[in-house]
């Protein structure tokens, strides 16, 4: 996994609470903390998994509500 461009979102800090993501190829997607500093799971999904999940977070399906 040391090839792969690993990237974070433009709107998270440097407090390193936050996750990357990479393209795996092979139809792939992996998720990582950036606290495990690449030495921790990539949680793998597919393309249409990761798909799903990043309409749902547009759509507000995540969002805390009180």
């Amino acid at each position: 996994m040391d090839s792969v461009k690993w990237f974070k979102s433009s709107r998270s800090g440097n407090n390193g609470a936050c996750v990357e993501v990479a393209h795996l190829g092979r139809n792939a997607v992996g998720v990582r903390d950036t606290k495990a500093r690449g030495q921790g799971p990539i949680l793998t999904f597919t393309q249409v998994e990761w798909a799903a999940f990043i309409g749902g977070a547009k759509l507000g399906a995540f969002d805390l509500t009180d």
